[in-house]
């Protein structure tokens, strides 16, 4: 059980993983813990350091398209001072649109969620900030069902290019969660994972 650092002392981070729609943000929102959000870290869509398929469409799933150094930083930040400036970023746009403050000066932990949380796992561990790496999994056909809901409600992609990514990520899913679960995660349902987290901190269930 982790006590609220009284003395400003070092932070543990939850990190999240989990294929895209698999509930990772609706737990850390139930969880009522500081969040940040990893995706928000994705690239610029003009980067040309941006991994590409062949036709040239850049590939999103890739841990490439993602800035590791600068995730790392802000969970390095909100650790060791309770608070960071973290930016904003919309898919639609494929780019930062602002900047927001994530304040967890108050609390003994902080939740930070996205498809690329287990590359973090190592570094995290390494330098005494890891709490949890959680991989969040459910059937693969209820998250390619929530996903492509979620997508299209937010006009993230054409409808065509969401469906077709959807498809191929849902074939995909037990490859994904087995290398999450290599990388240090622990694959447990939004149910498990919410219990595992409340116990850690010592709320009521």
């Amino acid at each position: 059980m982790w006590a609220v650092p009284a003395d400003q002392q070092r932070r543990h981070v939850v990190l999240l993983a989990g294929p895209s729609g698999a509930g990772k943000s609706r737990l850390a929102s139930r969880l009522d813990l500081p969040i940040l959000q990893l995706d928000d870290y994705y690239k610029d869509g003009d980067d040309p350091t941006l991994p590409r398929f062949a036709s040239g469409a850049v590939d999103w799933d890739d841990a490439r398209s993602w800035s590791l150094e600068a995730a790392l930083a802000g969970i390095r930040e909100l650790s060791t001072t309770g608070s960071t400036d973290a930016p904003v970023y919309d898919i639609s746009a494929n780019g930062r649109t602002g900047h927001r403050v994530v304040d967890a000066r108050t609390s003994p932990c902080f939740v930070a969620e996205g498809i690329f949380a287990a590359e973090l796992v190592q570094s995290c561990e390494a330098e005494d900030m890891l709490g949890a790496a959680i991989c969040v999994r459910r059937s693969r056909w209820v998250t390619f069902a929530l996903r492509l809901s979620r997508d299209l409600r937010e006009h993230r992609k054409p409808p065509l290019f969401l469906l077709r990514r959807g498809w191929w990520l849902a074939r995909r899913e037990p490859e994904i969660v087995a290398g999450l679960v290599a990388q240090g995660c622990t694959a447990m349902t939004p149910r498990e994972a919410e219990a595992h987290v409340q116990q850690l901190i010592g709320q009521p269930r």
